[in-house]
């Protein structure tokens, strides 16, 4: 499955098919219900031929509430039929979504750990130690101190000493530029800003 706008354009061209023949079918199925009211009123006629008014009217007001219970099972099937249409098109929606999001998570999660992976070589090519690597990782996380000092349980002191001692190895001047250096290339440069 794709799943590209032309599925989504597609399934509601089906849909707006679907209404269009369900009115058609409810017309044919009204106009049958009618044609079988007029052959039922000849039949009694032929029948009858002596019949009055009245015992005709009487005769009609009796076959109204057959042909109105008659109708309404003619709409109440059209409108279940197409309730089941719409829910097969809403499942198969559902489908290419998740088949979309799927793919996009597999595709991101290479992507992400790539990402990783060059960020741990440049903590590596600035001989970060491993507490410093675990805070600046938490930093480009967005912690702040005292919730790195809790994640690592150690003290808002420490590791605001080694944020300055990592900083210093990388020559940053903190959190900002320690964040703009990894996320920089990453993100499209926005238009009419560029230089």
């Amino acid at each position: 499955m794709t799943g590209g706008p032309e599925e989504f354009e597609w399934n509601r061209l089906v849909a707006e098919m679907s209404d269009f023949v369900d009115r058609r079918k409810a017309f044919w199925a009204l106009t049958a219900v009618l044609a079988g009211v007029a052959l039922f009123i000849g039949l009694e006629l032929r029948e009858e031929p002596q019949m009055s008014a009245l015992d005709l009217a009487l005769q009609l007001v009796e076959t109204v509430p057959l042909v109105l219970t008659s109708v309404g099972i003619v709409f109440l099937f059209l409108a279940v039929r197409r309730q089941r249409d719409e829910q097969l098109t809403l499942l198969r929606d559902l489908e290419v979504a998740r088949a979309q999001g799927l793919r996009w998570r597999s595709e991101a999660r290479a992507l992400l750990n790539g990402l990783g992976e060059a960020i741990q070589a440049q903590f590596s090519r600035w001989n970060l130690t491993e507490a410093e690597s675990e805070v600046a990782l938490l930093l480009l996380k967005g912690l702040s101190l005292k919730e790195i000092a809790a994640v690592r349980a150690t003290t808002e002191r420490t590791v605001r000493a080694q944020a300055r001692s990592l900083y210093s190895k990388a020559g940053l001047t903190g959190r900002a530029s320690l964040s703009a250096f990894f996320l920089e290339d990453l993100l499209a440069p926005i238009e009419g800003l560029e230089k």
